[in-house]
């Protein structure tokens, strides 16, 4: 019998996968070594992996507890964009989330991703009633040009919120085996991972992943021929490959390859590929994740009868399933923008002034609009102002506004230019003057988008992005993209 949903668990979930693709062919065709078949999902020059999370915690709040319920935020990522500065605190004012929610990093390996999901889940389920949290994990993988980790690895990112009522899935029990050993690393100032030969990995992963997977099963109360949904993940290949041969799960159960189409996303690839076994899953099945990374982590998850209604709330939302993701990519993307997206390749820039350091008081100032994209509406006239204003252009009323979130609004092209001069590590720019439905007019970038293809009339949504790096200091706004791309959010069927 399937769990009541007021035991608290996961109540939404949310993915991202960037738009582009590069083709694995691509690599050996420049590097005449290297390459294979299929295709690895690229973060655009203009995304990082805050700006990754941002876009997945979108897709998990567009159903389900919304924003104003959230009560604390962990965010999770071994390539975080800054040290020293919260990233969760960027991820917090883009989804517009209250001041008393709590903004949390778990940084530096891929274990903490799992560690953020038990965390949530554990608050949900604690008290009476438990906390509503959001658990987003990210992560941008980058290889030496020609190796194994650029091929074979992928960018994305996964969201759960948890909560106390409203429950898709509830954590039916969990097992860790952990181990100190060198297999994977990276020292702080290096973009790419060392590691140790692989048959050593292989001998200790394997038996630590079936003691966690035991001791799981063993929580929960069921066996491997109870389990309906089964996910395997790791950044060691050949260990999860070795642990899935010998799992004793049934036939069909184990989650579908990912890898092959948009690579191995790292930290964030387990909870991507539990978002797809959320998609695809009934009430009262079993959904066992078991994920390698440093040591081993399970988790045993029971799904309620409130998954079908979820289901049903995301498609009628716009939000895109994982598996439309994986089929709606880009694999347009050269072997040379990747490697300048990458940093790998120097290119001379447009003979312009290079863009200043955005100002910490002005900002913060600005914090409602740069981050949460809110504008205002007169309560005299109706008319939006964007961005928000105290004075009504319209009317002249002053201090009547009321303040609209704009960020999960659709648009229209009104007209663009191309501007083939300005300071961009994928030229040309393209800028956008957008009519929001409801009203409102704005000037913007628009990205993941072939000039040549666009149109005056084409349906926009809005993205979180980083718009350029000055002296160390990243600066994040909203870009238009088109619509019906992979990750669209919840603005994508307005107008439609």
């Amino acid at each position: 019998m399937a769990p009541s949903p007021s035991s608290g668990g996961i109540a939404a979930w949310g993915t991202y996968l960037p738009y582009w693709r590069l083709a694995r062919a691509a690599i050996g065709g420049v590097l005449g070594a290297g390459g294979g078949k299929g295709t690895r999902a690229v973060a655009s020059f203009d995304e990082d992996t805050t700006t990754l999370g941002t876009e997945a915690a979108r897709r998990a709040l567009a159903t389900g507890p919304g924003a104003a319920a959230v009560q604390d935020l962990w965010f999770s990522t071994p390539d975080p964009a800054y040290l020293d500065k919260t990233s969760a605190t960027t991820v917090h004012a883009a989804l517009g989330l209250g001041r008393s929610c709590g903004a949390y990093d778990f940084a530096g390996s891929s274990r903490s991703a799992v560690g953020t999901l038990l965390q949530a889940l554990g608050a949900a389920g604690a008290g009476s009633p438990g906390r509503t949290t959001l658990s987003v994990v990210s992560d941008l993988r980058t290889g030496l040009a020609g190796s194994a980790e650029e091929r074979d690895s992928g960018d994305g990112a996964s969201a759960f919120v948890c909560a106390a009522e409203g429950a898709v899935a509830t954590l039916a029990g969990r097992g860790a085996a952990s181990d100190e050993f060198l297999d994977r690393w990276r020292v702080p100032g290096e973009a790419d991972s060392h590691v140790w030969e692989e048959r050593f990995g292989e001998e200790l992963y394997v038996p630590l992943a079936r003691e966690a997977f035991a001791a799981a099963l063993k929580d929960a109360g069921v066996t491997e021929a109870d389990v309906d949904h089964a996910v395997v993940t790791g950044l060691h290949v050949r260990a999860v490959r070795a642990v899935v041969a010998g799992l004793g799960v049934r036939d069909g159960v184990l989650a579908p390859d990912l890898v092959a189409t948009v690579g191995n996303l790292g930290a964030a690839h387990a909870g991507v590929a539990l978002c797809d076994a959320l998609e695809r899953a009934e009430p009262g099945q079993v959904i066992a994740v078991l994920s390698l990374a440093d040591g081993a982590d399970a988790i045993v998850l029971r799904t309620t009868d409130a998954l079908a209604a979820a289901q049903r709330a995301r498609t009628e939302a716009g939000v895109p399933t994982v598996a439309e993701q994986v089929a709606a990519g880009c694999a347009d993307l050269s072997y040379a923008s990747f490697l300048t997206w990458r940093g790998q390749l120097r290119r001379e820039p447009p003979r312009r002034p290079d863009p200043e350091r955005p100002g910490a008081p002005i900002v913060h100032r600005s914090e409602t609009w740069k981050y949460g994209f809110v504008g205002s509406r007169c309560q005299v006239c109706g008319f939006r102002h964007m961005p928000p204003t105290r004075a009504c252009l319209n009317c002249h009323a002053i201090d009547q506004m009321q303040p609209e979130r704009l960020a999960d609004v659709g648009g229209t092209v009104a007209t663009f230019t191309i501007d083939h001069l300005a300071f961009s590590l994928s030229p040309p720019v393209v800028g956008v003057i957008v009519d929001f439905d409801g009203g409102g007019r704005y000037r913007c970038e628009i990205t993941d988008v072939d000039a040549s293809e666009l149109s005056i009339g084409d349906r926009v949504t809005m993205t979180f992005r980083r718009i350029w790096t000055a002296q160390g200091v990243h600066n994040y706004f909203w870009k238009a993209r088109p619509a019906g791309h992979p990750g669209d959010g919840p603005g994508d069927a307005a107008g439609a």
